[in-house]
C-alpha cells in the first residue's frame, strides 16, 4: 500500500494508512503532503474541491501529532458535512453566504482523535439529492477515469479527489447510496454502516431515519481505521450506537467465521435492472469470492422487496422543505433541475397520508429484510449485488433511463442502495473490475453490526484481486 520512491512534488498514491507510516519513518512531512496536495487542486479539472481553508490546514499540519491514526494527513471534507468558520452552503447558490456555526462530529473526531488535516470542502450534490455531482453554485465534478462522466453522488467530490490521486481519504455520508455508489464508479472502498454507528451530531435531524456518515478510501483497512476512530456514542442522538473498537486490529481474523455462511447473488435487488455485461462480471466476481472464502452459494431464496418508489421520494421531501422555507417557488431558476422537480412534486403531496404509505412500506420492507437475512429460517448471511446499475453515466446528466441497453427508467438509480438505508444494516461496495474502461462495484449486504465481516470479504477482495488505488497507479 506504500510508495516510497514517489516524488514529494506529487500528492501520496497510496493509501492514507502507509502516508501515515511515511510521515511516523520520516520519510515525508506533513507539510509535504499538504503542499502537494495544494498543487494537484490546483492543476486538477475535476472540480472535486468547492473551497480551501490552506490557513487553517497549514497550520494543522505544521503541528501534526503523527502517532495518531491519521496523524498529519490531509483529507477532504464533503460539503454537505459542517466545518465551524466553513461556508455551509448544502451545496445550493441560495445558501451561497452561510457559514457553519459547529463542526460534525464526524469531521471533529477525524480531526482532533485521528489527527487528520483539513484541506477544504469537496463537491458534493445539491442537499445531497441526487447520485451526480452538479450543482449551479459549483459546476460539474467530473470521474477521474474518464472527464466527463460523473463520480457519483452525493459524495462525488471526495471519491473524484480521491481517486484521483490529490487526497488518500475524504468524508462521506449515505443518505441513499451516497457512498456506495460514487465508490462504485470510481474504484474505492466505500462502507455504509449499521445506522448510528457514527452519530449525526450536533444538531442531528433523523428526518427519514436513513442517514449514515463514512468515508471514501483507496483500502479496506483505512476504512476501518476511519470507524475506529470516528464511531460511539454520543447521547445528542439517541438512535447512535455505543462504540466498538478494533476494527483495523481485527482484519483478517474473521476468515474462518464467514467459512460455511450463506449467500444469495442477485441482479435485481431492490427491483433494479442492471447492464447484463456489467452483471456477468460481478457474478463472476461474486462467485470467486464465494469460493475463496469458502461460503456456500443459495440461489433458492425469495429476495424480493416491497417497492418504496414515491414514498421514498416524498418523505425525503420534508428536508427540503424544512431548508428551502419561504424561498419556494421563487428560489426555483436557482436549483438544480432534480431538486426543483421534487420540490414540484414531492413537496406538495407530502402530508400524514404520505407520512402513513411510507411508514407502511418500511415496516413491509423491514419484515422482508429480516426474513431475507434469517439463517435459521432459510435465509442467508450475505446478499452481493451491483452497486449501481451501470458504468459512469455523463457528468452533466441528465440521469440515465437505459443500462447496457435495457430500458428501466431514471427511477432505477439508486435502487440497489436504498434498502440498506431504508433497514439501517450495513453494506459495501469494493472494486470488482471494469466495463469499458469504467471501474465497477460489487456491493456485499449483510445484517445489522455485521461490518467486521463485510472489511473481512472486502479485505479478500483486495488480497486476491488487487485494485488500481489511484487512476495513475493503473497497469499500462
Amino acid at each position: 500500500m506504500g510508495n516510497s520512491e514517489q516524488s514529494v512534488d506529487l500528492p501520496w498514491q497510496g493509501d492514507a494508512c502507509s502516508l501515515v507510516d511515511a510521515f511516523r519513518s520520516g520519510e515525508r512531512t506533513p507539510l509535504d503532503e499538504l503542499d502537494a496536495v495544494v498543487r494537484a487542486i490546483e492543476a486538477s479539472n475535476l472540480n472535486a474541491f468547492s473551497h480551501l481553508h490552506l490557513e487553517q490546514a497549514r497550520e494543522a499540519a505544521e503541528h501534526a501529532d503523527v502517532s495518531k491514526p491519521f496523524g498529519g494527513v490531509p483529507i477532504g471534507v464533503k460539503e454537505l458535512d459542517q466545518v465551524e468558520g466553513w461556508p455551509d452552503t448544502h451545496a445550493c447558490a441560495l445558501f451561497a453566504g452561510d457559514i457553519a456555526p459547529h463542526t460534525n462530529t464526524n469531521v471533529a473526531r477525524a480531526r482532533d482523535l485521528g489527527g487528520a488535516v483539513l484541506v477544504g470542502q469537496t463537491t458534493a450534490s445539491e442537499f445531497g439529492g441526487v447520485n451526480l455531482t452538479r450543482t449551479v453554485i459549483n459546476g460539474t465534478t467530473h470521474n477521474p477515469w474518464r472527464h466527463g462522466t460523473t463520480p457519483g453522488g452525493s459524495s462525488g467530490g471526495t471519491a473524484a479527489a480521491v481517486a484521483g490521486g490529490i487526497v488518500t481519504l475524504g468524508t462521506g455520508g449515505d443518505g441513499g447510496g451516497s457512498i456506495r455508489i460514487p465508490a462504485g464508479f470510481c474504484g474505492l472502498v466505500g462502507l455504509k454502516a449499521t445506522y448510528g454507528r457514527i452519530p449525526l451530531t450536533p444538531d442531528a435531524r433523523l428526518g427519514a431515519m436513513t442517514v449514515t456518515h463514512g468515508c471514501l478510501s483507496r483500502s479496506v483497512r483505512d476504512t476501518a481505521r476511519w470507524f475506529d476512530v470516528c464511531n460511539g456514542r454520543d447521547p445528542r442522538e439517541p438512535l447512535s450506537l455505543p462504540r466498538v473498537d478494533g476494527w483495523e486490529a481485527g482484519l483478517g481474523t474473521h476468515l474462518d467465521e464467514l467459512r460455511g455462511k450463506r449467500v444469495a447473488v442477485v441482479a435485481d435487488w431492490g427491483s433494479a435492472v442492471v447492464s447484463p455485461v456489467m452483471w456477468e462480471l460481478l457474478e463472476e466476481a461474486a462467485d470467486r469470492l464465494i469460493a475463496d472464502c469458502g461460503m456456500t452459494r443459495v440461489d433458492d431464496v425469495d429476495t424480493a422487496l416491497p417497492r418504496m418508489g414515491a414514498a421514498w421520494s416524498v418523505a425525503n421531501s420534508v428536508g427540503l422543505i424544512d431548508k428551502l422555507g419561504e424561498r419556494w417557488p421563487e428560489c426555483a431558476d436557482q436549483l438544480t433541475p432534480e431538486i426543483r422537480f421534487s420540490m414540484e412534486h414531492g413537496a406538495p403531496n407530502y402530508g400524514a397520508d404520505a407520512r402513513i404509505k411510507l411508514e407502511r412500506r418500511r415496516s413491509e420492507l423491514n419484515e422482508a429484510m429480516a426474513r431475507i437475512f434469517d439463517t435459521a429460517s432459510g435465509g442467508v448471511d450475505f446478499v452481493m449485488t451491483a452497486s449501481n446499475p451501470d458504468i459512469a453515466f455523463a457528468a452533466d446528466g441528465p440521469l440515465p433511463g437505459v443500462f447496457g441497453g435495457v430500458e428501466a427508467g431514471a427511477g432505477n438509480n439508486g435502487k440497489l442502495t436504498f434498502p440498506a438505508n431504508l433497514h439501517g444494516n450495513p453494506a459495501i461496495s469494493v472494486p470488482a473490475g471494469q466495463v469499458d474502461g469504467l471501474p465497477i462495484g460489487l456491493q456485499i449486504v449483510g445484517p445489522h453490526f455485521s461490518e467486521e465481516l463485510l472489511l473481512d470479504l472486502a479485505l479478500t477482495v483486495e488480497r486476491e484481486r488487487p485494485w488500481p488505488l489511484t487512476v495513475a497507479a493503473t497497469p499500462a
